[in-house]
C-alpha cells in the first residue's frame, strides 16, 4: 500500500506547487491546514516539522521534506513522473532550470512581497526596483524556452514540475505585492506562458486544488486574489 503523504499547506502558498504535483502523480496525501492569519507557521508545533518556519512541509514515511523545490525533485523521483529520471540526458537541463524557477525566480518574488525580511525599510523601494526589472527579464527568459523547446520538460506536452513551478510563479506577480506599481508584470509580453497556464487550467488535478483553495478557474493566466473556504493566504 502506497504511504499517505501529510501537506502542511496554506492558500496560495508555494504549497500549492506541491499539491498539483501530488494530484498529478496521484498519490495519496491528507491537506493540513497551516492558519497563517495567526501565524501557525511560527508556532512551536509547526516548527518542529520546517525550523524555517516556511510553507510548506510534506511529512513522509522517510521524515519530513521542507523547501519547494527539494518537496518537489523528492516527489518526482519517488514517483517516476513530472520530471526526467536520474540517467536520462534530459535529466542535467531540467535540473538547471528547476533551480533557475526556486532560486532565481520564486526567491526573488520572495524579495518583492516581503522586502522588510531583506532590507531597511528606507531602501525597499529600490530594492524592488530593481527586483522587478530582473523577474521581468526572468519570465521571459520562461517565454522563449518554452518558444523554441529548448528545455523538454518545460512546456511539452505533458505537465511538468517546471510547468507547475513557472505558471505558479507567474500568478503570483500578476496579483502581488499589492502595495507596488500595478500590473508590473505585464502578462501579455509573455505570450508562450500564457498559454501554458491555460492549458494547465484545464487538468483535472489542477481544477480540484483550485477549488479546494479557492483560485478560480483561471488561477494562472489571468488571476484573481483567493478567496479560500479555509485558511488565509498570507
Amino acid at each position: 500500500m502506497s504511504q499517505i503523504y501529510t501537506l502542511h499547506y496554506a492558500p496560495d502558498n508555494a504549497s500549492l506547487i506541491v499539491r498539483i504535483a501530488l494530484e498529478l502523480i496521484g498519490a495519496p496525501y491528507r491537506a493540513q491546514l497551516v492558519d497563517r492569519s495567526v501565524q501557525a507557521q511560527q508556532s512551536a508545533q509547526y516548527l518542529a516539522l520546517n525550523p524555517l518556519g516556511m510553507i510548506p512541509a510534506l511529512e513522509t514515511e522517510d521524515g519530513v521534506i521542507f523547501e519547494t523545490g527539494a518537496i518537489l525533485l523528492s516527489l518526482a523521483d519517488k514517483h517516476g513522473a513530472l520530471f526526467p529520471a536520474c540517467g536520462e540526458p534530459s535529466r542535467s537541463d531540467a535540473l538547471k532550470w528547476l533551480f533557475f524557477m526556486s532560486n532565481s525566480v520564486h526567491a526573488g518574488l520572495r524579495q518583492m512581497f516581503y522586502p522588510a525580511k531583506f532590507i531597511a525599510p528606507e531602501h525597499a523601494s529600490a530594492l524592488r526596483r530593481g527586483l522587478a526589472q530582473r523577474i521581468r527579464s526572468d519570465f521571459a527568459q520562461i517565454d522563449t524556452l518554452i518558444a523554441n523547446a529548448e528545455t523538454p520538460c518545460l512546456g511539452g506536452p505533458g505537465a511538468s514540475l517546471l510547468d507547475l513551478y513557472a505558471c505558479t510563479c507567474f500568478r503570483w506577480a500578476q496579483l502581488y505585492p499589492r502595495d507596488f506599481t500595478k500590473d508590473w508584470v505585464a502578462a501579455q509580453e509573455y505570450p508562450n506562458l500564457i498559454a501554458l497556464a491555460q492549458r494547465l487550467e484545464t487538468l483535472p488535478a489542477v481544477q480540484i486544488v483550485q477549488s479546494a483553495e479557492g483560485l478560480g478557474a483561471t488561477l494562472f493566466s489571468n488571476p484573481n486574489l483567493p478567496n479560500p473556504p479555509i485558511g488565509s493566504a498570507t
